[in-house]
């Protein structure tokens, strides 16, 4: 398989699995953590209070997406150069705007289309340097 190919499947992985992560966090704090709230003043109570969020089976398995991510991202670096590859992160941003939207109801306005039209336009013309 050519070198670009898999770079961009590392590079589009790599993403899949940080946007996931941003949205399994997002929804489990909404969902749960909130619950714990507020921050104990104790340092020890505080200690315990991050314990709990770190044991969650849905935020622990948030970290080792994002883990998953950086390791592809390293695997990713190997296959592209970073001033090539790096453009294509910002459409994690988009991911996770629009499915913020679609998943929990955020707001969607004007100036975020005329953000994430930005971004896609950024992308294209740095991916015009293959």
């Amino acid at each position: 398989m050519n070198n670009n190919i898999i770079g961009f499947v590392y590079l589009f992985t790599a993403l899949a699995a940080n946007v996931t992560s941003q949205l399994l966090i997002k929804w489990r704090v909404s969902n749960h953590i909130v619950s714990l709230l507020p921050l104990p003043d104790k340092i020890f109570d505080k200690f315990i209070f991050v314990l709990k969020i770190l044991i969650d089976p849905f935020i622990f398995s948030a970290c080792l997406l994002t883990l998953t991510g950086g390791l592809l991202w390293i695997a990713t670096m190997t296959k592209m150069e970073i001033s090539y590859a790096y453009p294509f992160t910002m459409l994690g941003f988009i991911a996770v705007l629009v499915l913020s939207v679609l998943l929990f109801g955020e707001s969607m306005n004007i100036y975020k289309i005329i953000g994430c039209s930005i971004i896609v336009i950024g992308v294209l013309i740095t991916s015009r340097g293959l």
